[in-house]
């Protein structure tokens, strides 16, 4: 089945047609395939990616010191996810919509000289370089859980600090309600922005409150070193109660607004992809089930999928932003 929005001539692909379902099951699973002859639309995606984890290590980018946070939530005892996984198999569709490609293609991406501009409605709009970014408060690890649309989750040791930090020196004026979130669109670094998957440039955008929650964290960095281009270097969001494709990469802009803004998954089918998009087992996708998840790394066909927690495991920390709300209405 194919969900058309809104948008004419555009018609929102399947989930096979963006993630590589085989892929995301498991290399165990894929070979059991394989001996039996049924993998071959998988092995090309498979294969680039086995290609890339060879060299995907800790230690390929520059270091970026952090202490540990302290902050109720913002690490699990959860087991991280291999750096190889986490920095080969990603949503980031200005470099491809398989999960292989980001990796791939991403690297053409220049982050350097980077600007984040500051606008909207706030008593000190400004252009701040990435240096300026980096001063602006000290670096902390956070272990999060990431849990994606798709069904798969993986578990990260972000380097960054509270949004609000930024926020806070930029004074919102108090008719501020949301903030908005651009990320970078270049068709000379990133070749997918010319397809009609989405709009261009990707926005995202939370209320003001979310923004400002302590968990809500401006990253720079993962496992220790600055951000691979395919995370979204060199500065992006993690939402960790959200679903991944609320957490903007590559952000060259944040506006503050009193009005919602229209984001670029909700444009391309909101009956799908609401604007609050919280973790919550309790509201399936129209296509599939959000009640369970495959984390990455736990690989094979027979592997025992997780039941999915509401907020994703930080209702205790998030819970009360959302009190008295429908959250099926505002999903």
């Amino acid at each position: 089945m194919i969900i058309h929005t809104q948008r004419d001539g555009f018609a929102h692909p399947l989930p096979s047609e963006i993630t590589g379902q085989e892929i995301y099951q498991g290399r165990r699973a894929l070979i059991q395939r394989m001996a039996t002859g049924a993998a071959g639309l998988a092995l090309a995606g498979w294969a680039g990616r086995e290609a890339l984890a060879t060299s995907a290590a800790p230690g390929k980018n520059a270091a970026l010191a952090a202490t540990k946070s302290t902050l109720a939530g913002a690490l699990t005892m959860d087991k991280v996810t291999d750096y190889k996984d986490a920095s080969t198999y990603n949503n980031f569709y200005e470099f491809g919509t398989d999960k292989a490609e980001p990796a791939q293609n991403a690297q053409t991406l220049k982050t350097s000289p980077w600007t984040v501009e500051i606008e909207g409605l706030v008593k000190k709009p400004a252009k701040y370089t990435l240096e300026d970014l980096l001063k602006l408060s000290a670096q902390e690890e956070r272990i999060y859980r990431l849990r994606c649309v798709e069904g798969w989750s993986m578990v990260i040791p972000w380097v960054g600090y509270s949004l609000a930090e930024l926020i806070k020196k930029v004074e919102p004026l108090g008719s501020a309600k949301y903030v908005e979130f651009v990320t970078l669109v270049d068709p000379k670094t990133m070749p997918y922005v010319g397809s009609q998957v989405l709009e261009w440039p990707y926005v995202e955008a939370l209320r003001l409150d979310e923004a400002m929650h302590p968990l809500t964290l401006l990253s720079f960095g993962m496992y220790g070193e600055v951000l691979p281009k395919q995370n979204g270097a060199p500065v992006r969001l993690v939402v960790p109660w959200k679903y991944g494709f609320k957490s903007g990469k590559s952000l060259v802009k944040i506006r503050f607004t009193d009005k919602q803004p229209a984001t670029a998954w909700n444009k391309a089918a909101a009956n799908e992809y609401g604007f609050y998009s919280n973790v919550n087992p309790n509201v399936d996708h129209p296509r599939w089930s959000q009640a369970t998840e495959r984390r990455i790394g736990e690989d094979g066909l027979f592997a025992k999928k997780r039941k999915t927690l509401m907020f994703n495991g930080y209702e205790a920390q998030v819970g009360q932003l959302y009190a008295g709300m429908d959250l099926k209405k505002n999903f």
